[in-house]
């Protein structure tokens, strides 16, 4: 039979994924109906503000519960103005939804914007799919009565995962990483130059629009000579703590780590073996850091299953380049 928590608009389970949550809570909000999105792991307990705070400006229906949220709207064109300094999900969401709406938009982003380049994508996507939306420093543009159409595309390739992949190559394999595009919008392609600064210095390293690389940087970091990264606050809300878990599981090999507000400083270390069983926590990305760490200390990692939130085949792949897996069971 019907869930009985379903309304008119349905329900939407995003799972463990916030982008999934943020960018289809505002075109939820097009409608008059209900539309619940389910949540697990720590997604409910991720920020969620930002739509919090609008659906109350713009008197929209907005509700929290054990299920999930629930939003309707109807949304409208106008002046929104979002803090960028939580995620750039949420001006994603809205630059999806608000070209549907019949009057113009402006999103303004208070304080200092972080993650720009995530924002530069989303409109680059919406050019390409013949709407239009532009920034100008920190305001963004939208034309309102526009629709989307139809086109024929081929997605460019991952930095993000390309990242944990190249970074076996500095602990000495030889892996060849095609299908990345040069003319890249996406900001964690500063990898390349990150990883040279780290295997010849102690550099430091800002990771404000490109947070999603913290683990792996910390990793290399406690492997080569140390670096201090900043602009790290947001790790806090991601899958994990990202940097209070890194600094736990690389504990383990020797690493010698802080965490502070906005910054962690990673010192040069005489790594080893991990001590104890190491810990995925649930997270995608603290999974394949430590896989690379293992490649070249050996070591155990409970719930490696996390890489299936974005690289299912990862262990299969990376097996099948010569490191040595050996999966167990429940």
């Amino acid at each position: 039979g019907a869930d009985p928590r379903a309304s008119e608009g349905g329900i939407f389970p995003c799972r463990e994924s916030g982008s999934t949550l943020r960018f289809f809570v505002p075109v939820a909000m097009l409608s008059k109906e209900k539309s619940l999105f389910t949540c697990k792991g720590r997604l409910a307990e991720r920020p969620m503000e930002v739509y919090e705070k609008l659906a109350g400006e713009k008197g929209l229906f907005y509700e929290k519960t054990s299920d999930g949220i629930t939003v309707s709207g109807v949304l409208g064109g106008g002046n929104y103005s979002v803090r960028g300094d939580i995620s750039s999900q949420f001006v994603s969401g809205l630059l999806f939804a608000l070209p549907f709406c019949r009057d113009d938009s402006r999103i303004t982003l208070t304080g200092k914007a972080e993650s720009l380049s995530y924002i530069d994508m989303t409109l680059s996507a919406q050019k390409l799919f013949g709407v239009e939306a532009k920034r100008v420093d920190n305001t963004l543009y939208i034309k309102g009565s526009q629709k989307y159409k139809a086109v024929n595309l081929s997605v460019e390739g991952d930095y993000s995962n390309a990242a944990f992949l190249e970074a076996f190559n500095l602990l000495g394999s030889d892996i060849n990483v095609e299908g990345l595009s040069k003319n890249t919008l996406q900001g964690d392609s500063v990898f390349y130059s990150y990883f040279k600064k780290l295997k010849t210095s102690s550099p430091t390293l800002d990771v404000s629009d490109c947070p999603d690389l913290a683990p792996i940087l910390m990793t290399l970091a406690s492997h080569f000579n140390g670096a201090r990264l900043v602009g790290t606050k947001r790790l806090k809300i991601k899958e994990s703590d990202r940097g209070a878990v890194m600094q736990s599981e690389l504990a383990k090999f020797g690493a010698d780590i802080s965490v502070l507000e906005n910054e962690i400083i990673v010192r040069k270390a005489q790594l080893h073996p991990p001590c104890d069983e190491l810990s995925g926590h649930n997270d995608h990305r603290v999974v394949m850091s430590l896989a690379v760490l293992c490649s070249y200390y050996g070591g155990v990692i409970d719930g490696a299953e996390a890489v299936s939130k974005s690289y299912p085949d990862f262990f299969e792949k990376v097996g099948k380049l010569g490191l040595e897996v050996i999966t167990y069971g429940d």
